[in-house]
C-alpha cells in the first residue's frame, strides 16, 4: 500500500499504528470518565429524616434525589469561597428534580439564634427525608443539635450529642446550650426532661 509517500508503510507498521491508537483511545476514554464522573454522595445520618454532607453541587441532585431525599437545605453562606455553587444554582437544580430546597445561611462561628430558628422552621416545613450541607458537613451537624434541642419532643441532651458525634463531628462545646434549649422546651411544654 502506498499513501503518497516515497516507501509503502508494510501491514505491520499499520497493525501497531491501530493498536497504538486503540491504547491512546481508551485511555483517553478512561480519563474523560473520571474526570466529568460526578463523585458519590456521603451522607451521615442524624435522626431519622434527617441527614448531613459536605458541600454539594449542581450535578449531584440527580444522586440525592436517587438516595430518596425530598428537601435539600443550604447552610453555607453564598461567597463562602470561589469554588462555592451559589444556593441559587442548587436550588434551580433542585427544583429540576422536584426536590425542595431552602437556604438558611449560618455563619462560621458562633451560631446565632436567629440561624437556629430559621433551620427549625425549614426542617419543620420541609418534605423529609432531608438533607443538610454545608462546606463539610460539621456547621449543618452543630446547627441541626441546637435545633433539635429546642425542639418539643426532641431528642435528650447525650442523643443530641451521640447524632451529631456519629458524623464525626463534635458538638461537645455546645453542650451548656444543648441543655439551656432542653431546659426551655420542658419549662414551656410544663414537662421534666
Amino acid at each position: 500500500m502506498k499513501l503518497g509517500l516515497s516507501k509503502p508503510i508494510s501491514n505491520g507498521k499499520i497493525f501497531v499504528l491501530a493498536v497504538l491508537l486503540g491504547i491512546v483511545y481508551v485511555v483517553a476514554s478512561a480519563a474523560y470518565a473520571k474526570w466529568t464522573r460526578v463523585p458519590p454522595i456521603v451522607v451521615s445520618n442524624l435522626a431519622p429524616g434527617i441527614a448531613v454532607t459536605a458541600q454539594i453541587g449542581p450535578a449531584t441532585l440527580a444522586q440525592i434525589k436517587a438516595q430518596g431525599f425530598a428537601t435539600v437545605i443550604d447552610i453555607r453562606p453564598d461567597g463562602e469561597a470561589a469554588d462555592q455553587p451559589p444556593s441559587t444554582a442548587i436550588d434551580a437544580a433542585a427544583r429540576a428534580e422536584q426536590i425542595s430546597f431552602a437556604y438558611v445561611p449560618v455563619p462560621r462561628g458562633d451560631i446565632p439564634d436567629s440561624a437556629v430558628a430559621a433551620l427549625d422552621k425549614a426542617i419543620a416545613n420541609s418534605p423529609k427525608p432531608i438533607l443538610l450541607y454545608c462546606r463539610i458537613g460539621r456547621r449543618a451537624a452543630r446547627t441541626w443539635s441546637l435545633v433539635e434541642a429546642s425542639r418539643s419532643g426532641g431528642m435528650d441532651a447525650a442523643a443530641i450529642l451521640a447524632a451529631v458525634k456519629s458524623t464525626s463531628f463534635s458538638a461537645d462545646d455546645l453542650s451548656g446550650a444543648i441543655a439551656r434549649r432542653i431546659a426551655n422546651r420542658s419549662r414551656a411544654t410544663g414537662v421534666t426532661q
